[in-house]
């Protein structure tokens, strides 16, 4: 995921995380330090992968309830605001700047290949299907991350009783949603959607920072008891990616898509039985994985 220039994913979760506690830190004021700050972090997560540009639809709606909840109490904070809204513009589009030559170089025109462009469905046919189905849907191949939604929709309808000011930090985690559901659109609209021969959905890599704050939320949120009953669901979530692995690792699986009854079956029992011999076939004899994979 390094080092080919194509799979830019985990260096999106990173960007993405930057982006997010930048985002934390500057809505504390939204001052023009703040906004140049998120500028330069969303012009960064941007170069890094086109997609990620998504995310800023968040920090500009948060932005802008802030700005009307200011107004309530100094109409003055509307040039302050635009001001700096403004300078984070700039800071934006001077740090993008070596991508658009790069572009130019490369596409002779100023923006992505026209074969990105050309795979967009703008519609979003596939949402749902990018979340649920077998061909690689999120929440089937990895259900720990459907646990991470619920926390941050728990943590909307339950803000808590912490000291401060609740009704920002339900802005935040709604904000946090926004990000999640701008993905869940724009990688719904690629024809492409399936990501054929990737284990699971690695489009969702770069939402990282909002699933594992989601899912600190649900485990935050539970009561004690029924943290033993979260902590068993995280648990088996875990597992059952980890016996996926082992399974797309060892072509014991068809990689396109998921049979639930037999993936559950060689997830608990199979990959268990077998755990001696894949650890000693991938430190002795690795080569035995590149067999074609079962279809």
């Amino acid at each position: 995921m390094y080092l080919a220039p194509g799979m830019a994913h985990a260096c999106s979760a990173f960007a993405v995380a930057l982006f997010v506690t930048v985002w934390l830190l500057v809505r504390e004021r939204w001052s023009i330090r703040g906004f140049v700050a998120l500028g330069a972090s969303a012009a960064l997560m941007t170069m890094v992968r086109e997609q990620d540009a998504f995310y800023v639809i968040a920090v500009a709606l948060d932005g802008v309830w802030a700005l009307a909840s200011g107004l309530r109490r100094d109409g003055r904070a509307i040039a302050k605001w635009l001001e700096s809204a403004v300078a984070g513009s700039v800071a934006f589009g001077v740090c993008f700047l070596p991508q658009v030559f790069a572009y130019q170089v490369l596409n002779g025109r100023p923006g992505p290949a026209t074969v990105i462009s050309a795979k967009m469905r703008w519609a979003a046919p596939h949402a749902l299907q990018v979340l649920l189905s077998p061909e690689h849907g999120l929440f089937i191949w990895t259900p720990l991350a459907l646990l991470s939604v619920a926390g941050l929709l728990l943590r909307i309808a339950t803000p808590g009783a912490e000291t401060g000011r609740p009704a920002s930090t339900r802005r935040f985690v709604i904000g946090l949603l926004i990000m999640f559901l701008a993905q869940v659109y724009v990688s719904g609209s690629v024809d492409t959607w399936t990501v054929a021969g990737s284990f699971g959905q690695r489009r969702f890599v770069g939402t990282t920072v909002l699933l594992v704050t989601g899912l600190a939320a649900l485990l935050h949120g539970a009561a004690r008891w029924r943290r033993i009953v979260v902590g068993g669901a995280i648990a088996l979530s875990v597992w059952w990616n980890l016996g996926l692995m082992a399974q797309f690792g060892a072509g014991m699986m068809d990689r396109q898509r998921l049979q639930i009854a037999h993936n559950a079956y060689n997830t608990f029992v199979v990959v268990p039985r077998e755990l001696p011999s894949l650890a000693y076939r991938y430190l002795f004899n690795r080569a035995s994985f590149y067999r074609p994979p079962q279809r």
